[in-house]
């Protein structure tokens, strides 16, 4: 019984390498369909695509030079949104940063010629007295 117990976890293990390969490339090809180059990421794959999207959506929407405001303001109100405050969004071609972030939302790219840093900070609420 233990022989089929070690094959079973041998196939499992496989399998899960597989998918993850999978979701690897289309990350991949996600990625280079919006002309992104992640720099520093510690972000679920499926928040990134969506800062990605969006990102591509409105520089788009915005022909010839990018509107640096107007990024920002989207993607922090899209991500405050759908996954809560306090997200901060900082757009630009050249800036300087240092940041604490809550675990699992941060994020540092460059798409086209735009850098953008999407982080979220933890927020307690005020004591009402």
């Amino acid at each position: 019984m233990e022989g089929v117990e070690l094959e079973l976890e041998r196939r499992s293990k496989f399998l899960n390498s597989l998918i993850q390969k999978k979701k690897a490339k289309e990350h991949q090809d996600q990625k280079d369909e919006f002309n992104v180059r992640v720099r520093a990421s510690d972000m679920p794959l499926p928040q990134q695509n969506r800062a990605f999207s969006l990102s591509r959506e409105i520089l788009n929407a915005t022909p010839g030079k990018a509107d640096n405001k107007r990024l920002a303001l989207a993607l922090k109100k899209d991500f405050d949104s759908a996954y809560g405050p306090a997200w901060h969004c900082i757009v630009g071609t050249s800036f300087g940063s240092y940041v604490t972030h809550s675990i699992g939302g941060f994020i540092y790219f460059q798409i086209d010629k735009v850098y953008v840093l999407l982080f979220k900070t933890a927020v307690e609420p005020l004591d009402q007295k």
